[in-house]
């Protein structure tokens, strides 16, 4: 079976993994692109972006799992947009017209809207349903690929405590935001469920990977 995997998910040193505040402009709040720095100054993050350059290492290796093996995407309605997205039938995302998934994404929501085909083979589909019940759609339409679980972290805290997570990678920067929306609440001694390994980068930040014992 397929694994319901996370990658690059990013928190800062007090847990949050966005900040307070989300706009259309902003989509992390006040937390800016704080928690992301260290992404797009690999390699990999900059050519996303359509520019050349930056850093190789272990940030570069680690960043280029987003897409490995990825073959549909869950993600909760506060990633897919601010609040009072579901009232604008014209917003699609922050990412523009091309999203980086490239992939069937299943944007859980109570607002169903017509499936949004965008350019380079993402298409959103807006569903009403359980982690269970999301993953399981979501690996029908995977082909036997891994499922990656998006975020953010209200829907990702969801997702690990019903246990449906295999494997994550988290990364913990450098900074504190005092305030937004936090990961780790209510999942005490999730650890126990996980081997765990840690990777200190030169950038700063430290890479966390949690694997279900037995994997």
């Amino acid at each position: 079976m397929s694994l319901a995997r996370v990658q690059n998910f990013t928190v800062s040193l007090d847990g949050f993994a966005t900040g307070e505040g989300q706009t259309p402009e902003a989509p992390f709040g006040h937390a800016g692109e704080r928690l992301h720095t260290w992404m797009f100054a690999t390699r990999w993050g900059r050519a996303m972006l359509g520019r050349t350059g930056g850093t190789g290492g272990v940030d570069d290796a680690f960043a280029r799992l987003f897409t490995d093996g990825i073959g549909a995407e869950i993600m909760g309605a506060g990633k897919f947009g601010p609040p009072g997205w579901q009232e604008d039938p014209r917003w699609m995302g922050p990412w523009g017209p091309n999203p980086p998934f490239h992939t069937p994404v299943f944007v859980l929501t109570h607002h169903r809207r017509p499936p949004a085909e965008m350019e380079g083979g993402t298409t959103f589909h807006f569903i009403g349903a359980s982690p269970a019940e999301a993953l399981e759609t979501a690996r029908e339409a995977a082909g036997g690929q891994d499922v990656r679980i998006g975020g953010g972290p209200t829907m990702l805290r969801e997702f690990l405590a019903a246990g449906l997570v295999d494997h994550m990678h988290t990364v913990v920067v450098p900074v504190l935001l005092g305030r937004g929306v936090r990961l780790w609440d209510g999942l005490e001694g999730l650890e126990k469920d996980y081997e765990i390994e840690t990777v200190s980068s030169s950038s700063g930040v430290t890479h966390m990977t949690f694997t279900r014992a037995g994997l």
